[in-house]
């Protein structure tokens, strides 16, 4: 395998209106069932070392082995998704590995330049276990690159998510999900 970290196993596109970017990933292109979570929040969130609390909401669904991710930020918080909304962007925003040698492979990502943007814990409850960083797209033309924690319940709910895709028959579309509140309960 050609990449240090595996496959990309996730495309992160960041949304204006997360409702349109829904019915096109179901509609156009025939991914589902999309799993969405209207609100939530990454505990510990850090944005350029400050901390900050953005509010998102999030839809996933499989494009074959390919997690498609879609991001709309709910609130004018300091992080990567509004930065790259107020450049005057939408669409692809990140490229995600995932892994469950999270310590080793955030060493390795920093060993070879790759610089944190943004770092906090996702997943339905934000558990110690469920940590993700960004690294800056600065020193590169090009998407961010995200690394993520999928040893607690985050990579579980992800296996659901591609076990749903694989015989889906077109019912129940949308499925909606509880995400982490502030407090990451």
């Amino acid at each position: 395998m050609s990449h240090f970290l595996g496959p990309t196993r996730q495309i992160g596109y960041v949304v204006k209106d997360i409702d349109k970017a829904i019915d096109y990933w179901l509609n156009v292109m025939g991914c589902g069932p999309i799993f969405h979570i209207r609100s939530m929040f990454i505990r510990n969130f850090h944005y350029r070392g400050e901390p900050s609390d953005p509010e998102l909401s999030i839809a996933l669904c499989m494009n074959g082995d390919l997690q498609i991710e879609l991001i709309q930020q709910n609130n004018d918080a300091k992080s990567a998704f509004r930065t790259f909304l107020d450049d005057g962007h939408e669409g692809a925003q990140h490229l995600a590995y995932w892994t469950t040698k999270f310590d080793e492979d955030l060493a390795l990502c920093e060993s070879r330049g790759l610089q944190i943007e943004q770092y906090g814990q996702s997943g339905q409850h934000g558990a110690a276990n469920e940590r993700l960083v960004y690294f800056s797209a600065q020193s590169h033309p090009g998407t961010m690159i995200e690394l993520s924690e999928i040893s607690g319940a985050k990579g579980v709910f992800f296996r659901e998510i591609a076990e749903a895709s694989r015989n889906w028959d077109g019912r129940d579309p949308i499925r909606y999900v509880s995400g982490p509140s502030r407090s990451g309960a």
